[in-house]
């Protein structure tokens, strides 16, 4: 018996709309074969050309891919209104929308599939809604942006910021506007929807602390490799007593852990939960084919009927003041005495110093410190009064270190 006709409508028809459709025509006949209904495009939609209402009428399922948050919004709505399974790559919608998009999807008894608006290729969705499912993930670690982790690959090779970021444009791995990337707003909107995911609760992008990777230097990187850390931007989404915590910030590694080695523009993520230890995927997280590959397995889960759907959510606490040991970076007069005022000043507030290291810059000096684990609040109070000792010489500069490692 011949496979069946399923038609897809396709809204959008940018980078990753158009590698979808030529995708989707290379493979429907191998798709045809494997879940017996060979998938093709019966409409697109663009901002010139097509109608979604003739869309609608004809497809069994819509391919979103429009971005951005109207008219997307309302077209995924419409269509599962309609009784249309809808697909998305579109992860400023879902953070912001999706415990609206996830009501209709279960209202109307329809699939909302979105494996491409996290992590690129990186199967992280279908893990949690399906293979861990009953695990009761307690962390989160990603770095789920392709462009930062390019960018700081290139700087851990002496490349400046802003020559790094120029390379990545002129690669086509950083957009021409880099800003939702390197002020670390796209990571957080991909970590909103993993913590809604493992945790059952509504999390928006308001609710998650973020910061970019604008303010780095090229010497953090060196002298982290000196103390055995290498610099990458994560998101952080895990269970604390009394709530959850979602963040992304650039963090040190030291070498044990499972994201140190991923460099250029790949994204990867891993998972905790007592069950499983930890579990780590990673793969290609830009490109449009990449994308596009992501989109087109949301489309053989729903035509096969897999139908592993976000869980209704509890809200839970949000914590904002997190402890952990952090890298401090401090410009000082080289002259008797300044460690030890440094040092008593961090002790004077219970914060102990794990290593320290001191490079002579003529009359001035570099020192380098990793502390124990410290409240932020804490030690970002020590900071502004470090900064106001008349020795130091430039704003210091603290950034996060996560100490786990899996041997």
């Amino acid at each position: 018996m011949s496979p069946s006709p399923f038609s897809v409508g396709l809204l959008g028809h940018g980078t990753v709309g158009a590698a979808f459709a030529k995708l989707l025509q290379e493979r429907s006949e191998a798709v045809g074969a494997l879940t017996g209904r060979t998938p093709a495009v019966c409409g697109v939609l663009t901002t010139s050309s097509g109608s979604f209402d003739e869309i609608l009428q004809s497809a069994d399922l819509v391919v979103e891919l429009i971005g951005g948050i109207e008219p997307a919004r309302q077209y995924a709505l419409d269509a599962m209104r309609a009784g249309k399974h809808v697909v998305t790559a579109n992860k400023q919608l879902l953070c912001e929308h999706g415990e609206e998009l996830f009501a209709a999807a279960a209202d109307n008894g329809v699939q909302l599939r979105f494996e491409a608006a996290v992590a690129g290729v990186v199967p992280v969705v279908r893990v949690l809604l399906e293979s861990l499912a009953g695990a009761h993930v307690e962390r989160i670690h990603g770095i789920v942006n392709g462009t930062t982790n390019f960018i700081l690959s290139e700087m851990e090779g002496g490349a400046s910021y802003a020559d790094a970021l120029a390379e990545a444009q002129r690669q086509g791995i950083a957009e021409a506007d880099p800003s939702a990337d390197v002020t670390g707003r796209d990571a957080a909107a991909k970590m909103a929807i993993l913590a809604r995911l493992a945790f059952g609760t509504p999390v928006v992008l308001s609710d998650v602390h973020y910061e970019g990777i604008e303010h780095l230097q090229p010497d953090d990187l060196q002298y982290a490799r000196e103390l055995g850390l290498g610099l990458k931007l994560v998101g952080t989404a895990e269970r604390l007593a009394g709530g959850i915590s979602v963040r992304v910030h650039p963090a040190f590694l030291y070498g044990g852990h499972p994201l140190a080695a991923v460099s250029g523009p790949f994204n990867a993520v891993t998972l905790e939960a007592e069950a499983i230890t930890e579990i780590t995927m990673s793969g290609p997280g830009a490109g449009g084919r990449q994308t596009a590959s992501a989109v087109l397995g949301d489309l053989v889960s729903v035509i096969r009927g897999d139908s592993a759907q976000p869980q209704p959510t509890q809200s839970l606490p949000f914590v904002s003041d997190i402890s952990s040991p952090f890298y401090l970076h401090m410009e000082v007069a080289d002259r008797p005495r300044v460690l030890a005022a440094v040092t008593g000043l961090l002790g004077e507030r219970g914060i102990s110093i794990k290593s320290v290291s001191q490079r002579g810059l003529g009359e001035n000096a570099r020192l380098l410190m990793v502390t124990h684990p410290v409240s932020e609040s804490r030690l970002r109070e020590a900071m502004k009064l470090i900064g106001e000792l008349e020795f130091v010489g430039s704003e210091p500069r603290a950034i996060r270190v996560i100490e786990e490692e899996f041997l």
